[in-house]
């Protein structure tokens, strides 16, 4: 029998009634709501990630190949797809070729008048991510035997100009001569980033093709997706070294630069965040103990007095410690994920999608962070409950068993 556990066990039910009991509570408390808050707070920082980097990437992609420019325009010069796609898909952490043309436009209803910008899209190429942000309507058809007269308008340019589904709106380009279309609103798409949602429009790159006088071998550019978006650089560096002269690469991390600054501030004040709560919890850790161990002085005294060593009552108030660490790590799991799943699954807590980019709190299912969280919990606290202990080698029999 370990004599130390058996002890610790003993002094557990003896507790309750005293002043102690009441500690072991707060300390029980602090540690199931430090782990509750560090999960809730990875689920969420990881769920806006997640989200916002799923919204970037299905307008933009990992990286983007076009025709070197000094110009700033939005409209670049066309470039052959069939080359460029196969010298492409020579890296094996290319996933996706997804090609695309972009056109200035101005949209002319009877009320309103927008300028936008046209995306033209290849479906038979790969599907598109702009399907997870449809709102409204069903995504643009792709006919075999001419271009599609479909567009996909997002909420705030439709809100502007007052379009609904099944609405037609003439679409003036500015070129020479100038042309004018008429597409048809098929669906709506809100990804809540103004930086797309205010400007662009989907559209079939046929249409673009014929506007521009090119033929189906040329492109506006191709945007390419990653297997795995951390070796964004590394690939980045690699494919540009493989590209003809009057190419040019962007990095979708540059190209939004400010959304992918605002992730990482976000992500440091979480960090700062945790740490305050772990110190926390750690603080009140060592103050349980020092408290256990003042209360029970005389204890200590008649244990060393009858033979017992400094290791061995020092372990007793150990398995002590060990014994609050896991109960408020089991209470704080069982919170933390609670709250997860409710939010998860029934959207308890909306936001505002003007403001925070989608209408609710995300959440992001990671057992990695939840099992790495729960065992730096449970080091430290461990941690904490050995400092005081040491203070038990400090303590005379003599001395102890008079203590009041």
């Amino acid at each position: 029998m370990n004599i130390a556990r058996y002890i610790s066990h003993k002094i557990d039910g003896a507790d309750s009634g005293s002043f102690t009991s009441s500690v072991t509570k707060i300390a029980i408390i602090s540690v199931a709501l430090g782990v509750a808050v560090m999960i809730v707070s990875f689920a969420i920082l990881e769920g806006f990630r997640n989200e916002i980097q799923s919204k970037i990437f299905s307008f933009g992609s990992h990286l983007q190949i076009s025709k070197y420019d000094t110009n700033n325009s939005l409209e670049v010069e066309p470039i052959g797809e069939p080359r460029l796609v196969s010298e492409l898909r020579r890296f094996p952490q290319v996933k996706a070729i997804q090609p695309f043309a972009r056109k200035t436009a101005i949209i002319k209803t009877r009320d309103e008048v927008l300028g936008v910008v046209l995306k033209g899209i290849d479906e038979k190429t790969s599907p598109s991510t702009m399907r997870q942000n449809l709102v409204a309507g069903k995504f643009l058809t792709f006919p075999d035997t001419a271009a599609s007269t479909d567009v996909l308008l997002s909420r705030k340019i439709a809100d502007k100009l007052r379009l609904k589904i099944g609405d037609e709106a003439l679409f003036y380009f500015i070129q020479n001569p100038p042309r004018v279309r008429k597409f048809q609103v098929k669906g709506i798409y809100q990804t809540g980033l103004d930086e797309f949602d205010d400007v662009f429009v989907l559209g079939d790159i046929r249409q673009i093709r014929q506007l521009n006088a090119w033929p189906d071998s040329l492109v506006g550019g191709v945007e390419v997706v990653l297997r795995n978006f951390k070796q964004l650089d590394p690939v980045a560096e690699s494919m540009y070294e493989n590209l003809p002269y009057d190419l040019k690469l962007d990095k979708i991390t540059e190209q939004y630069a400010q959304l992918f600054d605002w992730l990482q501030l976000l992500n440091r004040n979480v960090v700062i965040f945790l740490l305050l709560i772990i110190f926390v919890a750690t603080f009140n850790m060592v103050a349980t103990i020092f408290i256990m161990i003042l209360e029970r002085t005389n204890m200590i005294g008649v244990l060393k007095a009858i033979g017992a060593t400094d290791n061995q009552i020092r372990s007793m108030f150990f398995f002590r410690g060990l014994s609050l660490t896991l109960r408020g790590m089991l209470y704080g799991n069982l919170v933390g994920l609670g709250f997860c799943a409710m939010q998860y699954f029934f959207h308890l807590i909306p936001l505002d999608p003007e403001n925070y980019y989608m209408d609710r709190v995300p959440i992001h299912w990671d057992p990695f962070i939840i099992v790495v969280l729960n065992v730096a919990t449970f080091c430290t606290s461990l941690l904490a409950v050995l400092i005081p202990t040491y203070l038990i080698s400090r303590i005379r029999p003599v001395t102890a068993i008079k203590f009041d």
